[in-house]
């Protein structure tokens, strides 16, 4: 609905509640620190975005074995932020650690893999590296023809 600053509240109130009832590490605190970043990084507060993805990722990092696909879920959201704000080689590196656990972790046909071919296409294309974003692109495109149905809306993007 757009109202951030209620959607905050609650998230922060839901950190408390599990800070105090969790230990360091659980997984349920990485959630929360990737709701309240998914928050700041859709009001464009990038900083603060950062810092809460980095907590989750770190806390992450502590629970999960080093080729978990979660760990690629939290590079790929910083990658995200990395991106909204221009910093395309930083958006590429945390979008190709992502990449790697992915390629490592998932059948070839996984729709997850294709988001990330997609994601470092669309850093090249705004990057202006054309036959690099084509080539992501088409990794893409591949893996949604054959695990997704023809009438599906990410195939027709």
């Amino acid at each position: 609905m757009g109202d951030y600053s209620k959607a905050l509240d609650f998230y922060e109130k839901s950190l408390k509640i599990r800070e105090k009832a969790l230990p360091a590490n659980h997984l349920d605190l990485a959630s929360s620190y990737n709701n309240i970043a998914r928050v700041y990084n859709s009001m464009g507060d990038y900083s603060k975005a950062l810092e809460f993805y980095e907590k989750a990722l770190k806390t992450r990092e502590k629970a999960l074995p080093s080729n978990h696909p979660d760990l690629a879920l939290s590079y790929n959201d910083i990658g995200e932020v990395y991106h909204n704000m221009g910093d395309y080689s930083k958006a590429l590196e945390f979008y190709g650690k992502a990449l790697k656990i992915f390629e490592k972790a998932l059948p070839p046909n996984h729709p997850d893999l294709a988001t990330s071919y997609n994601n470092i296409g669309d850093v090249y294309n705004n990057m202006g590296d054309y036959s690099k974003a084509l080539e992501f692109h088409e990794k893409t495109h591949k893996i949604f023809e054959k695990a997704l149905p023809s009438n599906h809306p990410n195939l027709a993007i």
